[in-house]
């Protein structure tokens, strides 16, 4: 599934130069961009078909049309101006504000391990099995959804806009809004195919032909680890994308910049120590050390957070 969405996230490099009046500008622009969103991304994907749990199968599809609807306006009716804004009377602002986005998701991150460490998540469970109304229901899980998924967005247009720096404001706005289309379409599309995964299946299995039966029945047995493994993936990329961020932000603001001189150093040797694997034994290290940078400070966060929010778990709804 990760793979999948990456290569989602290259086709909007393509999409984005239609938009463009610089097509090789915005290409290689955009490309930089999908490729950083990607652990964002993945979360908003794995994120999101929790919303659909508990409510009727029929109205899952809805659902999360309304959630990409909310979404697709919290982008480009919210979010692109905001950032045409910063481009043309505060570019100094990106940087800080894409760390504090980073940090956000470094404590997402650290929040959901210690959720399941603590068994924090019964608390929301519990909230939601107290609604009685499925009306009411139906409209608190849209709502928080839309409410995370703007948290998230804001970080995919922030990471877009400061790969888009260097072209001029109408062409970063049209790029922007290409992004902005094809990352959602993409994100809910992959999203309705995992929540209904489980009632093909169903389906499949009730057929005479024995290869669909089949098919159908192995598709009703994975799809909770499918769900399981995706979460995992998520919550693994926003340590990953968020220390990412913080990092790079340390570098650009020339602050503490032994830490990620560090993170580069080690990958460097590594690298050189791995032979033909050195290109993926580099990237896999630069990760993996922004991971842990992100589990630290996102701990932190979390440590002072739980100081003062009685069930924190609530702020990061998954």
């Amino acid at each position: 599934m990760a793979s999948g969405l990456v290569a989602l996230l290259d086709d909007v490099a393509t999409i984005a130069k239609l938009a463009a009046a610089s097509l090789d500008d915005v290409s290689a622009a955009a490309g930089k961009a999908t490729t950083k969103a990607t652990g964002v991304v993945i979360d908003d994907t794995a994120v999101t078909p929790r919303y659909v749990v508990g409510l009727a199968p029929e109205r899952e599809l809805p659902i999360i049309g309304k959630i990409a609807w909310g979404s697709l306006k919290n982008k480009l009716f919210l979010l692109l101006p905001a950032a045409l804004l910063l481009t043309a009377f505060a570019p100094f602002l990106i940087t800080p504000l894409l760390m504090i986005g980073g940090s956000y998701l470094a404590f997402e991150g650290t929040e959901k391990i210690a959720e399941k460490l603590l068994h924090d998540h019964e608390h929301h469970d519990k909230l939601l099995e107290a609604v009685a109304d499925p009306q009411e229901l139906e409209k608190m899980q849209v709502g928080g959804a839309i409410r995370t998924d703007l948290i998230l967005s804001a970080e995919i247009m922030a990471i877009a806009l400061a790969e888009l720096d260097h072209l001029s404001l109408v062409t970063t706005g049209f790029a922007l809004a290409a992004v902005a289309l094809a990352i959602t379409a993409g994100v809910y599309g992959a999203v309705a195919l995992i929540v209904k995964l489980d009632d093909i299946g169903l389906h499949m299995s009730r057929r005479q032909n024995a290869s669909a039966r089949s098919i159908g029945e192995t598709l009703v047995r994975v799809v909770p680890s499918v769900l399981a493994t995706l979460a995992t993936v998520g919550t693994a990329a926003m340590l990953w994308v968020g220390g990412g961020i913080l990092l790079h932000g340390l570098e650009e603001l020339h602050i503490a910049t032994i830490i990620p001189e560090t993170v580069h150093h080690l990958a460097e040797m590594a690298a050189h120590a791995a032979g033909p694997l050195a290109g993926f034994v580099g990237w896999f290290v630069n990760a993996l050390g922004a991971a842990i940078f992100g589990f630290l400070i996102g701990g932190i966060i979390v440590l002072v957070v739980r100081q003062f929010v009685k069930h924190p778990e609530d702020l990061v709804v998954d």
